[in-house]
């Protein structure tokens, strides 16, 4: 286990092109990030399909145990990386932030290596026998995001190793310091050359898209983004796992206990201040019962603490840069400006450093208002009154997206049948965007396609090949 200053200095350059990484907390200096360049892309490359053979040789068991030591040195050095991703990305350390995402890497790399995925007899009549199996797809491209840079890197590479791939990461421009330590870290237990970080720019991110040498391409990011990458894949007919954006929508049934789902409520739609895919980011709530949830929730989200993410008693911090700041900033304007009532927040301080936006909860607001038709990104939540399920089912399923859903009810018989209702990847019944490695995660319409986690994402990371006689 190394320090917190060995281990930033263990990737900070020595040489070539730097980035400086501002915390978005204070505007101080956490680090210096290699700027990568194509040349650096295509080394990577070249030296993960020179070492995936013999990974792949070693089998799932030789390489499950890999793993397994992974996930050990990453626990052994837990803290500094919780500290070095809560200084870069905002994140506070406690709650279900920094030290909580190093421990899902540990428990994402433990749940890839576990889970079982033996051939799959089809047929076997006396006459005919076929067997399913999943093979090494070879090297495989990652580019993640930053909101969870971390813990969504381990998304991808994990399943990826286990399955028999190399893996070459291009992180997010905003949080490469993470990456590149969570790598370090992880490479102490695997093959040289197996799992490489390019730390570049648009171009690398591009390349990687269409590089020949690239089987698989995952990427967790905006559906924008996501397009362009489909685009630039098309030429190798590259596979693709793609989790895009989402403005989940929760619907709230008359029979819910306001007080029993406010802290609920809150966590799904706040998690890492509102920066997360699949949050709860428009909440649909009966009238009967609307006044009641506005105010439970009000109480909740007031008494969290938000601040720097270094101290122990926040649990909210700063969006991670300016232009998201901006991006939620201008909804909230656009809601006021509307006649939306701000219940809580909406009014940021400006005599302070970082991009801190606090925590807003927006009432009696139309579901056409931008706040509610885009996707805020942020610390700030719509709540919608509806009449009837239908109606509120209605406005769920109205936009292009739906990578989450769920539905809030003392019911959960009721809450299913309307849970069936919706079109997203995922319904949660009484909770929102608890994702889990052993169930299998991916978004309808446009927010992706792909599945992730469980045996459906390690399938995904393989190229399935039937056996026949």
């Amino acid at each position: 286990m190394e320090t917190y200053d060995a281990l930033l200095a263990s990737i900070t350059p020595d040489t070539g092109d730097t980035r400086t990484i501002l915390d978005p907390a204070t505007g101080t200096v956490v680090g210096k990030a290699p700027v990568h360049t194509l040349e650096d892309l295509e080394r990577a490359i070249a030296a993960a399909a020179a070492a995936q053979p013999a990974w792949a040789a070693l089998g799932h068991d030789a390489r499950s145990a890999a793993l397994l030591r992974a996930a050990d040195a990453v626990e052994r050095s837990a803290e500094e990386l919780a500290r070095l991703l809560s200084r870069e990305q905002g994140k506070p350390l406690n709650g279900p932030n920094a030290r909580f995402e190093v421990g899902a890497c540990a428990a994402w790399l433990r749940t890839a290596a576990a889970t079982v995925l033996e051939p799959e007899t089809v047929v076997d009549d006396g006459e005919t026998r076929a067997e399913l199996h999943y093979r090494p797809i070879g090297v495989v491209g990652a580019i993640g995001p930053w909101n969870w840079p971390m813990m969504i890197t381990i998304w991808q590479i994990a399943p990826a190793l286990r399955m028999g791939n190399a893996v070459v990461v291009k992180p997010s421009e905003y949080t490469p310091l993470s990456v590149l330590a969570l790598a370090k870290v992880l490479n102490e237990e695997l093959p040289e050359g197996l799992l490489t970080v390019v730390s570049g720019g648009r171009d690398v991110g591009a390349r990687l898209a269409e590089h020949p040498t690239i089987g698989k391409v995952m990427f967790t990011g905006s559906t924008a983004t996501g397009k362009a990458i489909i685009r630039s894949s098309a030429d190798t007919v590259k596979r693709l796992t793609l989790e895009l954006g989402g403005n989940d929508a929760g619907i709230v049934l008359p029979d819910a206990d306001p007080k029993a789902i406010a802290e609920g409520l809150f966590w799904g739609a706040f998690i890492n201040t509102g920066q997360t895919c699949a949050a709860l980011k428009r909440l649909y709530v009966h009238g009967d019962i609307y006044d009641a949830v506005c105010e439970e929730l009000t109480a909740v989200a007031a008494a969290m603490p938000m601040g720097n993410g270094l101290d122990e008693g926040n649990v909210l911090g700063p969006l991670q840069n300016k232009q998201q700041f901006d991006i939620v900033a201008r909804l909230v304007e656009d809601a006021r400006d509307s006649g939306a009532k701000i219940l809580l927040g909406g009014d940021p301080a400006t005599d302070q450093p970082g991009y801190f936006y606090p925590a807003t909860l927006v009432a009696d607001i139309d579901n056409n208002n931008p706040l509610v038709a885009e996707e805020q990104f942020g610390p700030a939540l719509p709540i919608i009154r509806y009449r009837t399920v239908d109606e509120a089912v209605t406005m769920a399923n109205g936009l292009d997206v739906g990578l989450g859903a769920s539905v809030w009810s003392a019911d959960p018989a009721e809450a299913r049948t309307v849970a069936a209702r919706l079109e997203a990847g995922t319904v949660w019944i009484n909770k929102h965007g608890a994702v889990d490695p052993r169930i299998p995660f991916g978004g309808a319409k446009q927010s992706g396609y792909g599945l992730e986690f469980g045996v459906e994402g390690l399938k995904a990371l393989g190229v399935p090949q039937v056996i026949n006689g």
